[in-house]
């Protein structure tokens, strides 16, 4: 699929001027609109969103900076090129002080107006992005989106809430698929370092040799194939926080390195001399408890100690059922419109066999299995029949909603729709508002033989 071209309003009292630009930036690939005149532009502006002005300063009715002014007031976002005859200094800091991408004199060259085109849309892009990305990590990370109202998982808010804006290490706990990153992300995220970098790494998906030099790099010559030098992770870190994910796979080696890290502030790339300074925080996950390891001598003590400066301790789903309807609709939510699916509602059956399953891929497997459902579900509503069939533990525990046979789905509708009505004591509004269909549709359920 191609990409939209960007538009931009070229605004100039002169014909001739606009016809020329027009005639070159449409052959960019531009979208291109004139205004004769700053009275036509601010007008056009009012009407139509544009990504790039270029307009003259000196014209007859309003001026360049009256056209600048306006669309930085109506359209912040709009990129806006000054171009003019009259090249004092003086309005060229204006200009620029009053929010002008650039400035150009006339005469202009062609190869000009073009490039000063492309920065300001590569600027504009790049803003836009660095925006919607902070806005995306901010929003992913604050505590109101972590799911849950159990006490162990409150407890674990408080904790972040406490520990973010120190510089102690952290290590949590948790089986896989309890959330240990997502807690590790919000740590970092609502932290003093939110600006700089949070760089993940499994210690389990890296073999010894490379964990080595993923963590710490190496010079030029280290080994064989080492044909340049390259940084490490907590070089890449620096400023920011590094995740060391499933800790209890590190060597005693590699314990020791990061021991001397979290003594010193600083490390030795593979095959180096020199020390260098890093600034970064560590957080830690394991899956398993380490004291077992520390008796067994394969994790040294000293190194537990450094990191269990502060320690969260994330509960299996099982042990917080009461959260699963919560989880559930939260999944159900977020993959209806990723997959642009009308699905609004588990049912109570669903969300029974739900309840009763022991989780042991923890709130991912849940999630998983709210993604499947959506993706396969033909209903607007989550039936016993669209999730796996692990979940059902045996033909009769997905049979929960019939009574001796098989229902057709009409009558599955119509038993849901009946349940919801009595739920609201016969409130049909409330009900078509519970079930996302309009009251004419629920009418013709219960209306269907």
């Amino acid at each position: 699929m191609s990409k939209t071209p960007a538009r931009l309003l070229v605004v100039d009292d002169d014909p001739v001027t606009l016809t020329l630009l027009n005639e070159v930036l449409s052959k960019e690939g531009y979208e291109v609109q004139t205004a004769l005149g700053g009275e036509e532009a601010i007008a056009k502006g009012m009407d139509q969103l544009f990504d790039i002005v270029i307009t003259d300063v000196k014209m007859g009715d309003k001026d360049g900076m009256e056209v600048l002014r306006s669309f930085k007031k109506n359209a912040p976002d709009t990129t806006v090129i000054m171009i003019t005859a009259f090249g004092s200094i003086e309005t060229a800091i204006e200009a620029i002080r009053e929010g002008a991408f650039d400035y150009i004199s006339k005469p202009f060259k062609l190869e000009e107006i073009k490039i000063t085109a492309q920065r300001a849309l590569e600027q504009r892009r790049l803003l836009q992005e660095n925006r919607q990305y902070r806005q995306e990590l901010l929003g992913k990370y604050q505590f109101e989106n972590f799911i849950g109202r159990t006490q162990q998982i409150l407890q674990v808010y408080k904790t972040i809430a406490k520990v973010a804006n120190t510089k102690s290490t952290v290590l949590i706990y948790g089986e896989s698929g309890t959330g240990k990153e997502l807690v590790a992300r919000s740590i970092h995220y609502n932290s003093l370092r939110n600006q700089r970098p949070f760089i993940p790494v499994d210690c389990a998906s890296l073999v010894e040799t490379l964990l080595e030099t993923e963590l710490f790099g190496h010079v030029r010559g280290a080994f064989t194939g080492a044909l340049f030098t390259k940084k490490g992770l907590f070089e890449e870190a620096d400023g920011g926080t590094l995740f060391i994910d499933e800790l209890s796979n590190l060597n005693l080696s590699l314990q020791t390195k990061l021991l001397r890290f979290l003594q010193e502030h600083e490390i030795k790339r593979v095959g180096g001399t020199e020390s260098i300074v890093v600034d970064v925080r560590v957080v830690a996950a394991t899956n398993q408890p380490l004291e077992p390891l520390i008796k067994k001598g394969t994790f040294r003590e000293d190194l537990f100690y450094r990191l269990n400066v502060v320690s969260i301790t994330l509960p299996p789903l099982r042990e917080r059922k009461e959260d699963i309807p919560m989880l559930a609709n939260h999944f159900l939510q977020k993959f209806s419109e990723e997959h642009h699916k009308a699905i609004s509602h588990i049912s109570p059956e669903a969300l029974e066999i739900l309840m009763r399953h022991h989780w042991p891929g923890n709130v991912r497997e849940l999630e998983n299995t709210i993604e499947r459902a959506i993706i396969l579900s033909p209903h607007p509503i989550i039936l016993p029949e669209d999730l796996p069939q692990k979940l059902l533990g045996s033909e009769r525990a997905g049979l929960t909603l019939f009574s001796e046979k098989p229902l057709s789905l009409k009558e599955v509708e119509k038993s849901y729709v009946l349940k919801v009505l009595q739920e609201t004591k016969g409130n049909k509004k409330k009900a078509a508002e519970i079930l996302g269909i309009d009251r004419t549709t629920l009418y013709r359920i219960l209306e269907k033989e």
